[in-house]
C-alpha cells in the first residue's frame, strides 16, 4: 500500500489553488460559483465513471504507487481526487485562456489605426 499517487495529486491541486490565487482565476475570483462548477463538475464525472464501471469499461488495476482503498466495487480512493484536480486544471486554464485572449484581443483594437475620413 502506498500513497504516492494520492500525494501527487494533492500536491496538483494545491499547486492549482496557489495559481488560481496569484492569478484570481476561478475561486479566488468567485468563490461560490467556482465552488459550484467544481461540485456539479466532479458529480457528473462520478456519474461517467459509475456507468462505465457498470458496463465493464472502466477497471481498477493492480498499481503500486495506489493505496489500495477501494470506495465501491472499481472506485479507488485517489478516482474523486484526480477527477477534483481534472475539474480544476480545466477551470484554471480555460479562465486564464479567457483572460489573455481578452487581453490580446483589447490590445489588438487599440492598435488598429483609425479609418481615414472620406469627405
Amino acid at each position: 500500500m502506498s500513497y504516492l499517487y494520492l500525494a501527487c495529486l494533492l500536491g496538483g491541486i494545491v499547486c492549482m489553488l496557489l495559481l488560481d490565487l496569484r492569478f484570481r482565476l476561478f475561486f479566488w475570483k468567485s468563490p461560490a460559483s467556482a465552488a459550484l462548477v467544481t461540485l456539479a463538475g466532479v458529480t457528473f464525472l462520478l456519474l461517467w465513471d459509475a456507468a462505465g464501471i457498470a458496463t465493464g469499461i472502466f477497471l481498477r488495476g493492480d498499481a503500486t504507487i495506489a493505496s489500495g482503498i477501494v470506495l465501491a466495487p472499481e472506485m479507488p480512493l485517489e478516482e474523486p481526487v484526480f477527477l477534483l484536480f481534472l475539474v480544476l486544471c480545466a477551470m484554471i486554464l480555460y479562465t486564464g485562456a479567457t483572460r489573455l485572449l481578452g487581453k490580446w484581443t483589447r490590445k489588438t483594437d487599440d492598435e488598429t489605426p483609425p479609418e481615414p475620413e472620406i469627405t
